[in-house]
C-alpha cells in the first residue's frame, strides 16, 4: 500500500500542501488510526465478550452481537482507511461520523449510562461522564485535521477489497471463538455449600452474579420461578462473596453457593455478571452472556433444562 501511494494519481498531482500541513495530516492520521485499529481489533478478538459489553451499553440483546461485529469491523476498516494516504479523507470522514454518532447515543442515554465503563482499549479504562465527551471531541479534531490536510481520496474498488478482507477476518475469528467455547470443559470438582461438588456428573447450571447488581437480582428471581428438570444449580458470587448467601436467600434462587469463582472463571471467560453456563457431563452446552429473562427461558427450554 505504501508503494502504491508513493505517487499521486494524475487527478491530484496539482494539489500540493506545505510541509507542515502534510506532517500535521500524518500525525492526526497515525494517532486516529492507532485508536480505531486497536479499538476495532480488540472488539473482534473476542466478539462474545464485546456482545456482552454492548448489552451493558443498553443495546437490545437481539442486536448486541451484530452491533459488536459491526462496530469492530467499522472501526478496524476506518483505522485502515485513514492510515493510507489515498483513502485518508474517506477514513477521516467515516471516523468523524462514528464519533458523532457515538456521542449522540451516549448523550441520549446519559442518565442511565453515567459511570458505566465505555473502554475502547484493553488496558485503558474510562467511564461515561464529562471526560468521555472531551476525549471523543479531541478524537474528532484529529479526524478533521486528517481530512482537511489530505488530498481527495480515490481507488474505491481497492478500498472495498480491504473492507472485504476485514469482514472475512471478523467472521473467521467469530467462528473460532464460538467453536472454542462450545468445547469448554468445567473443572472436575468445586466446593458448594462446604461440600465437594462434581460438575462432570449429569446436568448443571452455573450462575455467576454480583450481589450488588440489579440485573443479577432480576435474573435470579426470574430463574427462581422456573421449573427445572433434574438440573443441579450453582450460584457463584464474583465479588462481595460475604453477601452471596443473602442474595440467594432473598431472590429465592434454589441453588447451592460456591465461592470457587477463580477456578471457574479460569475456564469460563466473561466480562461482568450476570452470566450463566449450562453444562452436561461437565461440558458447556450453552453460555448465557446477559441473562435476559426471555433469552434465558427460551434457551434453557430448548436445552431441556426447564419445563
Amino acid at each position: 500500500m505504501a508503494q502504491a501511494d508513493a505517487e499521486p494519481s494524475p487527478g491530484t498531482r496539482g494539489l500540493v500542501f506545505p510541509a507542515w500541513k502534510t506532517a500535521a495530516s500524518w500525525v492526526c492520521a497515525v494517532l486516529l488510526a492507532a485508536i480505531f485499529l486497536v479499538a476495532g481489533v480488540w472488539k473482534l478478538s473476542d466478539p462474545l465478550a464485546t456482545e456482552q459489553r454492548m448489552m451493558q451499553a443498553l443495546i437490545p440483546p437481539a442486536l448486541a452481537l451484530a452491533t459488536a461485529l459491526g462496530a469492530g469491523i467499522a472501526e478496524t476498516f476506518c483505522g485502515l482507511l485513514v492510515l493510507v494516504p489515498r483513502w485518508r479523507r474517506w477514513g477521516a470522514l467515516l471516523c468523524g461520523l462514528m464519533l458523532v454518532a457515538f456521542m449522540v447515543y451516549i448523550g441520549a442515554h446519559y442518565s442511565r449510562l453515567i459511570g458505566e465503563d465505555c473502554s475502547c482499549f484493553p488496558w485503558l479504562k474510562r467511564a461515561v461522564g464529562p471526560g468521555f465527551f472531551i476525549s471523543d471531541a479531541l478524537m474528532l479534531l484529529l479526524a478533521v485535521g486528517a481530512w482537511f490536510w489530505s488530498r481527495p481520496s480515490e481507488s474505491l474498488q481497492k478500498a472495498l477489497v480491504a473492507f472485504g478482507v476485514v469482514t472475512v477476518f471478523a467472521g473467521a475469528v467469530y467462528g473460532v471463538t464460538v467453536s472454542k467455547r462450545s468445547g469448554v470443559v468445567a473443572p472436575a470438582t468445586i466446593m458448594v455449600d462446604g461440600q465437594t461438588f462434581n460438575l462432570r456428573q449429569g446436568r448443571a447450571f452455573v450462575f455467576f452474579f454480583d450481589p450488588e447488581c440489579a440485573h443479577c437480582d432480576q435474573a435470579a428471581r426470574a430463574m427462581a420461578k422456573m421449573t427445572w428438570k433434574r438440573v443441579r444449580l450453582v450460584a457463584v458470587p464474583t465479588t462481595q462473596q460475604q453477601w452471596g448467601e443473602a442474595f440467594v436467600r432473598e431472590t429465592k434462587f434454589p441453588a447451592g453457593l460456591s465461592k470457587d469463582d477463580k477456578a471457574l472463571r479460569a475456564v469460563f471467560s466473561f466480562t461482568d455478571p450476570p452470566y450463566g453456563v449450562a453444562l452436561e457431563g461437565g461440558r458447556q452446552l450453552q453460555a448465557f452472556t446477559y441473562m435476559d429473562e426471555k433469552e434465558a427461558e427460551s434457551g434453557l427450554r430448548k436445552l431441556g433444562f426447564i419445563e
